[in-house]
């Protein structure tokens, strides 16, 4: 039981790590959480090179630990410290070596983006179908509500919005409709 102000509610989970959260949260947040671990584990080994390597590249300490390289690259290519300049200004191979692990960390990042994108892609599908399905049980019981209330002899106010919320939605039709939106507002600018 869960008080707030003076109304007693019963979430009626029974979960006891949180109370506040229903058992179907639990058991959705629980289910996502099991769909990342199998796609994570379903990765390839290229995959999780790229992964790890664009994870790492892309932490402060990354970014430290270049600026101490250069630093002592720097340093010990001006003769100084007792070292024969092995690159001397303007550092040609210092150049070539953060040139070529510049190609590379951009293929990894763009490997881990492109599996990224497809992950997100399948998520954004299941979203829509998810959208969908809703849209279509709510336009259902819009109807079967409206016809409760035909059969109590209940009026509808005549400013209402349900004979437009009881019309099936396409996506088609929204997506024309964004579309179609869109260029009219482009067209303004």
């Amino acid at each position: 039981m869960q008080r707030s102000g003076s109304i007693t509610m019963d979430s009626g989970n029974g979960d006891k790590n949180n109370p506040a959260l229903s058992r179907v949260i639990v058991r959705n947040i629980r289910m996502e959480l099991q769909l990342r671990a199998k796609a994570m584990q379903e990765r390839s080994l290229q995959d999780r090179i790229a992964d790890i390597i664009t994870a790492f590249s892309g932490r402060v300490e990354f970014a430290y630990a270049h600026v101490a390289w250069f630093a002592i690259w720097i340093l010990l290519n001006t003769g100084q410290f007792g070292v024969r300049a092995f690159d001397p200004f303007p550092y040609g191979l210092l150049t070539m070596i953060v040139s070529l692990e510049a190609i590379f960390l951009s293929t990894f990042v763009l490997i881990s983006q492109n599996r990224s994108a497809e992950e997100n892609e399948r998520r954004a599908d299941l979203d829509m179908h998810i959208g969908l399905l809703t849209e279509h049980e709510l336009t259902r019981v819009l109807q079967m509500l409206d016809a409760v209330q035909a059969k109590l002899g209940i009026v509808d106010h005549h400013n209402s919005d349900l004979a437009d919320l009881e019309m099936e939605t396409k996506p088609e039709d929204v997506l024309a409709e964004i579309e179609r939106l869109h260029k009219l507002e482009l067209d303004r600018v």
